[in-house]
């Protein structure tokens, strides 16, 4: 059986937007290692990953561990999923995770994402914030 989390990873190895709008909630939020407040809402969302896959070099996913976790922001216990990622920015070789909490229609409510080194932090953040620019998603 085909899970959200299986259908989320596919869209983003298939580099598809489409399919991302079908998975996130319409209040979606995610916390971004590089923005103190969450982007809030599908389009948002949609925007930011739309940089996001342009941004990334050599983007996979190397690893996942399912379970369930409390939700940044209501702490309600929802089922979750970590997924390990490894990628390139601007020549910064970048370690991360993808937190992602289900609602209870398996729809991608909260995501959380967690970059390392610092170096690789401050490449992708600058990187974003072009991106965002360019597409008239921020000042």
């Amino acid at each position: 059986m085909t899970t959200a989390v299986d259908r989320f990873r596919a869209a983003v190895d298939n580099r598809d937007l489409g399919a991302l709008d079908d998975l996130f909630t319409e209040d979606i939020r995610l916390y971004s290692p590089v923005k103190f407040t969450p982007f809030e809402g599908r389009p948002a969302v949609l925007g930011l990953f739309g940089v996001l896959l342009r941004t990334f070099e050599d983007f996979r996913y190397v690893g996942e561990f399912a379970g369930s976790s409390q939700t940044s922001a209501d702490g309600t216990e929802a089922p979750s999923a970590v997924l390990l990622f490894r990628a390139t920015v601007a020549g910064k070789e970048i370690h991360g995770i993808d937190l992602v909490h289900l609602d209870e229609d398996e729809r991608i409510k909260e995501f959380t994402v967690m970059v390392r080194p610092a170096s690789a932090v401050q490449a992708l953040g600058e990187a974003v914030l072009a991106g965002l620019v360019a597409d008239g998603l921020a000042p």
